[in-house]
């Protein structure tokens, strides 16, 4: 039997992206914006996120699902900027993701108003066959596939409602690419661990590379996400927009912790030249016939 999941989480990025972030103008509009945006939202040219904001407005609650927190590490800030609605449109002609946008805030108009826009791209492909991010280094090879994918990022035996669900962790990260540059290319490589011509991990690699820092085989319990990231930029400041689904928010707060050096003192080396600017969490429903399943929020 298919899973009732958003099969666009499960897919791999598509050449243009849109994220689309909302809040909440007139909670007592929100029932029919959602409901309106539910025929609209097919789960894979749409992927829509729900905020704790907009679930606790409905007078419902999903079990495990919170504000992103801000830990406190000033060399790894870690922003929190709630989102009532997010929606990712995910489509291969920018051109569509223009005309799907305006059919969305149309139709969640006037519960929920649009405040911020983001274009996100693929960029090239690393030898793995995944995209790159700006910085030419190959993104999301150790994501799991196939059957490890949907355990890792999809909620299942919880009712119905629930199963097929998805918590959703995004971050919009800044590069400083004037101070990245000036690592020269070695040094690069030893801040994400993997040797940027070929993506192949380097034994001799410090503490804090990146992939030592997230090696998801390494916590216990395994703390493995399903990465969906994309480089974005506007005018002159670009960098990559982080996001990261998984079962509950668990493995992603495993991550964050051990990027942040709380669990060791060593702080993830990617902050050296990007720095996260926003952060939120949230819950992504299941699809029933072709929509949204909005059943456990009471629509």
């Amino acid at each position: 039997m298919p899973q009732p999941v958003q099969t666009g989480i499960l897919q791999p990025v598509p050449l243009a992206s849109r994220y689309l972030h909302f809040s909440i103008a007139d909670a007592s509009q929100l029932p029919a914006a959602l409901q309106r945006l539910s025929t609209l939202a097919d789960g894979e040219s749409v992927v829509v996120g729900l905020g704790p904001a907009t679930v606790a407005a409905l007078g419902a609650t999903v079990p495990g699902l919170h504000e992103l927190s801000d830990l406190g590490v000033a060399q790894a800030p870690s922003p929190v900027t709630p989102v009532a609605l997010w929606c990712w449109l995910r489509s291969e002609d920018h051109g569509d993701l223009v005309f799907l946008s305006r059919q969305i805030e149309k139709a969640v108009t006037p519960g929920l108003r649009l405040d911020k826009t983001i274009e996100a791209f693929r960029y090239g492909r690393g030898p793995n066959g995944h995209g790159r991010d700006l910085t030419g280094y190959e993104d999301g090879i150790e994501n799991p596939t196939d059957d490890a994918a949907l355990a890792a990022a999809v909620l299942q035996g919880a009712g119905d409602g629930l199963d097929g669900s998805s918590f959703v962790a995004v971050q919009q990260w800044v590069h400083d690419f004037d101070t990245f540059e000036a690592l020269g290319q070695p040094a690069q490589d030893h801040t994400f661990g993997r040797r940027r011509s070929d993506s192949e991990e380097m034994d001799d690699a410090p503490a804090s590379a990146h992939v030592k820092r997230t090696a998801q085989e390494d916590f216990d319990p395994e703390a493995f996400v399903l990465r969906r990231s994309m480089p974005w930029a506007a005018h002159s400041t670009a960098g990559l927009i982080f996001v990261a689904f998984g079962r509950s928010f668990d493995a992603y707060e495993a991550l964050l912790r051990r990027m942040a050096g709380l669990d060791d003192g060593v702080v993830d080396a990617l902050y050296q030249f990007s720095t996260p600017v926003s952060g939120c969490f949230l819950w992504c429903p299941p699809v029933r016939r072709g929509t949204l399943d909005l059943r456990h929020l009471g629509l």
